[in-house]
């Protein structure tokens, strides 16, 4: 049996599971996987430890060395594929070093489960989390939305670069909503393009001070990670691809008498015509008749007791 084979769930719990990861109209949070390649360095091992933190809670981190993953060659995808499809993530980062590629990193997005697109960077002057001092009060807290801040006109006119802002975003900015409140966006991800090849990308918090207006003013602290990513190869999808990924889903249709509540979830209303009591039908063979029998039954040899009692011969 291949590996990517789809087993049929043998169980209710099972089936509750796939459906989850089941094609949906509106479609759940994207995930991050992490990945090891079969050797790494130091600095990429603190690398993919702090991307992990900062998407803790929208992403899945293996550990173990992968021999089989390849991302730019042909037949060295289905693995990461594999991996993809069992974690449910749609959102892959890839670490690997060697002499050719030292500090190599990979972003990788998935259509269906397949590599959609790739972006390949190499490492430089990083920085770690744990190498920044700052006020642990500003820390950045789980679940906010980040800012992002683009610098330099790289980033529209070269490809690479436009190809790189495209994935970063995707990667980072967690899940779309509708309304956002300011004290929930206490982070900011700046990436400049130093060079048409080079983009510094570091992570500040917000701290926002009284400006005398409604207005609030925003100042920038380093709380890290930041580093050097240097561009290396990038695969764009094929044009046909992202057509069929571009496609919107269409609204589905209104399913009559039926409401979501936030609060009381899924109701439904039935509507029954009216009924006169005189006109239904009772059976002798409903539960609560049968109840009642018994009762008179059991009051009945209850009272010859006690008329013998009474009256003994």
């Amino acid at each position: 049996m291949s590996k990517m084979a789809i087993r049929v769930p043998k169980s209710m719990r099972a089936k509750r599971e796939l459906l989850k990861h089941a094609p949906k109209l509106v479609e759940n949070g994207k995930k991050m996987l992490i990945l090891h390649g079969t050797k790494t360095s130091a600095v990429l091992n603190s690398v993919l430890a702090d991307l992990f933190h900062l998407k803790r809670d929208h992403a899945v981190k293996y550990t173990k060395k992968n021999d089989s993953i390849r991302p730019f060659e042909s037949g060295g995808e289905t693995s990461l594929e594999f991996f993809s499809l069992k974690s449910d993530c749609s959102l892959l980062v890839y670490g690997s070093h060697s002499k050719k590629r030292p500090n190599n990193l990979v972003f990788g997005r998935t259509y269906d489960h397949h590599i959609y697109d790739l972006v390949e960077v190499g490492v430089e002057n990083y920085k770690s989390i744990e190498s920044y001092a700052y006020d642990k009060k500003l820390a950045p807290k789980l679940g906010t939305k980040p800012f992002f801040a683009f610098i330099g006109e790289h980033f529209e006119s070269v490809e690479g670069l436009k190809h790189l802002k495209e994935m970063l975003l995707d990667h980072f900015k967690g899940e779309v909503v509708e309304n956002l409140n300011l004290a929930g966006v206490d982070r900011i991800f700046v990436c400049t393009a130093i060079s048409p090849t080079t983009v510094y990308m570091m992570h500040c918090a917000l701290r926002l001070k009284r400006s005398g207006t409604s207005i609030p003013r925003m100042e920038l602290v380093e709380v890290g990670p930041s580093m050097d990513l240097v561009l290396r190869r990038h695969r764009q999808a094929a044009e046909s691809l992202q057509k069929e990924a571009m496609k919107a889903p269409g609204h589905a249709k209104k399913v009559k008498n039926v409401t979501n509540n936030p609060v009381e979830g899924k109701q439904g209303r039935i509507y029954i015509p009216d009924q006169e009591v005189s006109k239904l039908t009772v059976t002798s063979n409903i539960k609560g008749l049968k109840r009642e029998r018994r009762d008179a039954k059991k009051n009945k040899e209850h009272s010859k007791k006690q008329k013998v009692a009474e009256n003994p011969e």
